[in-house]
Formats: C-alpha cells, sequence, structure tokens
C-alpha cells in the first residue's frame, strides 16, 4: 500500500543549499520511494540554540510503502551519509530530515511521532508545506494554513522553486 508522506529537509553546515538539494535528490534514490514534489527553498533563522548559522529549509512530498519506523530508519541513514552528527539538542547539522506527515497517521512511539510534534508552530515547516499541499491537514490540529496564520511573525525568505 502506498502512502501518502510529507518530509521536512533542513541544512545549516557544509552548503546548506546544495546539502538540501542533494538530499531531496537521494529521497528519489530510497527503496520504495517516489518524490511526488518539493517545495521551494527557504531560508530562516535559527530556533532553540541561536548562535549558529542560518537554516536552508524545504519539504518533500513522497510516495512509500515502507512503514513509518521504515521511512525514519531510511532518512536517519540518509543523514549520516551525509554527514550528520548529534552533538547536542538543536546542534547546526549538515542536514536534518523529519517526518512531518504520513497519511492521516497520529503515532508517538519512542524516537518518532506523528505529526512531527513542533511543525504547527514552525512557519519554515509550514510555508514549504503549503506551497505543495495548500489543503493540508495536520491530524490533531487542524488545517496547515491556519497554524501558519499563527505564525506569521517569523521570518521566512523564499529563495527558489528546487527542481524547476
Amino acid at each position: 500500500m502506498e502512502h501518502n508522506v510529507f518530509v521536512g529537509l533542513g541544512s545549516n553546515l557544509a552548503d546548506p543549499h546544495a546539502q538540501v538539494l542533494q538530499a531531496m535528490r537521494e529521497l528519489a534514490n530510497l527503496p520504495q520511494v517516489r518524490v511526488v514534489r518539493c517545495s521551494s527553498l527557504y531560508r530562516s533563522a535559527p530556533v532553540g540554540y541561536l548562535e549558529q548559522p542560518d537554516f536552508i529549509n524545504a519539504v518533500a512530498q513522497l510516495q512509500t510503502s515502507l512503514s513509518p519506523r521504515g521511512l525514519l530508519d531510511a532518512l536517519l541513514a540518509l543523514e549520516q551519509r551525509c554527514g550528520r552528527t548529534r552533538e547536542f539538542v538543536n546542534a547546526p547539522r549538515t542536514l536534518d530530515l523529519d517526518v512531518l506527515l504520513y497519511d492521516d497517521l497520529q503515532l508517538h512511539e519512542h524516537g518518532l511521532t506523528i505529526p512531527h510534534p513542533q511543525m504547527h508552530l514552525r512557519a519554515f515547516v509550514l510555508l514549504p508545506l503549503l506551497e505543495i499541499a495548500p489543503d493540508g491537514i495536520i491530524p490533531g490540529v487542524g488545517a496547515a494554513a491556519e497554524a501558519a496564520a499563527r505564525c506569521a511573525g517569523q521570518e521566512l525568505e523564499r529563495l527558489e522553486n528546487a527542481f524547476e
């Protein structure tokens, strides 16, 4: 069975722009994954730990037959191949891949919460998501557009459509 999934991408180290574009290409090479569409790239200020460079963010829509845990494992392996280290919470990173939405699933297990627990609070997730899924719904939260309206004060700069 194919599942409709949205994945958040982010980077702020080692040429973040190139890192996110390469990750988008690599997503298409994951077994049992098909990239449906990708958002533009966006520049955003760091959240949490502020003493680090700005981030480049995007969202990709995927179709997959992988389970939520199988997809997460594939994404974590891709992060590692791209040099991701986890020194501390919100540390600078070469690549961050998050399962944002997986169909209309609500799931909370060790190391995996769907929908992503902070996505409704972050313009750098919501605006790219709305670009490719304007009617997006966040299970347990509501319309992504309404969540985005509540994030209106967060600065975000749209850079380009990744694959135009």
